[in-house]
């Protein structure tokens, strides 16, 4: 006991003051919880087939959605915004249908999200009218009074900098998210489709592209296959002028694009609850 309190408490004979004021004795056992956390994370994701498991609808974001999606994160909008709806009651019946691992399984990074100051957007896509998200960005509290969103006013003015479109979908083709080639090559005609900016001009391509069942990696699109059923009918992709004006592409279009398709892409039927078997297909309970 006298050498319990001379110490003030030992770890298998080392005392913690000598773990305390030693930096190399410290960092060592820094290191061994450290290294110990992370083989409990990210070990299991490497033989677990069904960690993520797939979800028929879930596909890569459009041209247009992924300026968007990166125009969000630019703007900080996860900061007051989650993208989570958790498997709660209250949740479920405010924003919907709890999200599903997969339905985020193509974000890089992720928008989980840790703080609700607004309210979760998991399930916006199709909530509003494309009026009332301009609207919403140049003036928030004249639609939701309460609101301390601030104003975004430059939205609607700046002309979308495409000069790094290209680049995002190779480097998100290189982590495993399904853009083909055909895709890639293709980018800037695809994301004027679907802005309307060419009178529709592309707008048959641009739905052959990211509505089909069939979605692969690999330069020759032969790893990783997943093939949706014949009986799916994708999600339509959303064509039009998003902020009213087709003359040009602006940073508010493709904000709004990207708005409008979240938790649009999984058919979940009224009164069912989603789970998950072991190959990832979803089945009624």
């Amino acid at each position: 006991m006298s050498e319990y309190k001379k110490g003030g408490g030992m770890i298998r004979g080392i005392p913690h003051d000598t773990i305390e004021q030693s930096l190399p004795i410290l960092a060592v056992f820094v290191a061994i919880l450290v290294a110990v956390g992370g083989i409990v994370e990210i070990v299991p994701s490497y033989y677990l087939d069904d960690a993520e498991p797939a979800v028929e609808g879930v596909r890569p974001y459009t041209p247009l959605e992924l300026e968007g999606y990166a125009i969000y994160r630019r703007e900080g909008c996860f900061l007051c915004h989650s993208q989570m709806i958790r498997p709660f009651r209250d949740e479920k019946e405010r924003y919907g249908h709890f999200s599903l691992a997969a339905e985020s399984g193509f974000d890089h990074n992720y928008q989980w999200g840790s703080k609700r100051t607004g309210p979760d957007l998991a399930r916006l896509g199709g909530k509003y009218t494309d009026a009332w998200h301009i609207q919403h960005m140049r003036a928030p509290r004249s639609v939701v009074p309460e609101s301390v969103m601030p104003n975004y006013l430059w939205l609607e003015e700046n002309k979308l900098d495409t000069s790094k479109t290209k680049r995002r979908m190779e480097v998100l083709a290189m982590m495993n998210v399904p853009y083909s080639p055909d895709d890639i090559a293709n980018w800037e005609v695809d994301l004027k489709a679907q802005a309307a900016v060419d009178d529709g001009e592309g707008e048959d391509a641009l739905r052959t592209r990211y509505e089909r069942k069939v979605w692969a990696m690999g330069e020759k699109q032969d790893e990783d296959v997943t093939t949706w059923t014949d009986s799916f009918e994708p999600t339509p992709i959303n064509v039009r002028a998003f902020d009213g004006d087709a003359s040009d592409v602006t940073e508010l279009d493709a904000l709004i694009a990207y708005l409008q398709m979240l938790g649009k892409s999984v058919h979940f039927e009224e009164g069912v609850d989603y789970y998950h078997d072991k190959f990832g297909q979803p089945y009624r309970k």
